[in-house]
């Protein structure tokens, strides 16, 4: 077997362990929530008997051992049970949200990176000038921001205050066609951009600062010296390997992006995965938070592969670590 083939095993073999890990411990602490399941499912002022047979009928009066394998056992098979509130099957409750969760988070990080690039850049080939301590007082603010605060301070200017964009949802009614596409356009602004301001700084200084000690190193000076342009030395020679640690930091800033749409999505009522999680956790509905839970960390999980991998891609290096 190549070095490139148990390389990618053992990346998968890890993240099958941290997806068992991730069920686990999200099948057990939702068990510690306070208040009373059953409310989620029948009327508070029920008997308790009526309260005895849901509870039964949910498998809730099991023991947490029984509970916890059965679950497994109905997970294997693609199962992840029946809302308690809305009395659907969960998969089909959050395939119809995952795709607004996807057109977020991958249109901040594809915006977080597009910008990313160039700033880092300009800030590493100019470094100590007036641009490079602008964009540096620039991503140090933007890593002090938090998601709600800049969330509510986005809506309120550009939504209440100047009414140039959608304040929630995540389509108007009765659009088609082209102007469906436009609303959607309208609506997605906001909350990528909040997801974007926070995001920014860290990667533009990562980038950097790894790209300043990339146009130093030896192979650098090498190509100088043979009349290479500077232009070419930076984005030719240098960036390539200044992207290294930045390519693990887009698989970081993935799961804070997951992170960060639960609190998003909420401020602006958009209908992704992370608003079922916000709904969810008032209702006491365990079979809809486990289920957002692990398709959220099962998202996060083949980011963070895909992110290795590209890795031992750039630097075979580490396809033998």
């Amino acid at each position: 077997m190549s070095a490139g083939i148990r390389f990618v095993v053992r990346r998968l073999l890890r993240g099958l362990l941290t997806m068992w890990f991730a069920v686990t411990v999200t099948f057990f602490l939702l068990r510690l929530l306070p208040g009373d399941p059953a409310l989620a499912i029948a009327d508070p002022g029920m008997t308790e008997e009526l309260r005895a047979d849901l509870l039964r009928d949910y498998g809730l009066d099991r023991p947490l051992g029984v509970q916890y394998w059965e679950y497994l056992t109905q997970l294997a098979q693609g199962n992840l049970g029946v809302s308690f509130r809305q009395n659907q099957p969960v998969l089909d409750i959050l395939l119809e949200r995952l795709p607004w969760t996807l057109l977020l988070a991958g249109s901040a990080l594809a915006v977080t990176v597009a910008l990313g690039i160039p700033l880092g850049v300009a800030a590493a080939t100019r470094a100590k000038g007036t641009l490079d301590r602008l964009i540096q007082v620039g991503g140090i603010t933007g890593q002090s921001l938090f998601v709600p605060s800049i969330g509510v301070f986005l809506l309120y200017v550009f939504g209440v205050q100047f009414g140039l964009l959608p304040i929630g949802g995540a389509i108007d009614d009765d659009v088609y066609g082209l102007a469906a596409w436009a609303s959607i356009a309208q609506h997605l602004v906001l909350p990528c951009l909040s997801l974007v301001l926070v995001q920014l700084g860290s990667y533009v200084l990562t980038l950097r600062s790894t790209l300043i000690d990339a146009l130093g190193e030896d192979y650098c000076t090498l190509a100088r010296a043979k009349g290479v342009p500077e232009r070419r030395v930076v984005w030719r020679h240098a960036l390539r390997n200044a992207l290294l640690p930045t390519t693990t930091l887009v698989g970081l800033q993935l799961g804070f992006l997951v992170g960060g749409a639960v609190l998003t999505e909420s401020i602006y009522a958009y209908p992704g995965v992370g608003r079922s999680i916000f709904e969810a956790v008032g209702q006491l509905d365990f079979p809809v938070l486990q289920g957002a839970f692990l398709m959220l960390a099962f998202a996060v999980i083949v980011a963070n592969l895909l992110t290795d991998i590209a890795y031992g891609l750039l630097d075979p290096r580490v396809r033998t670590a």
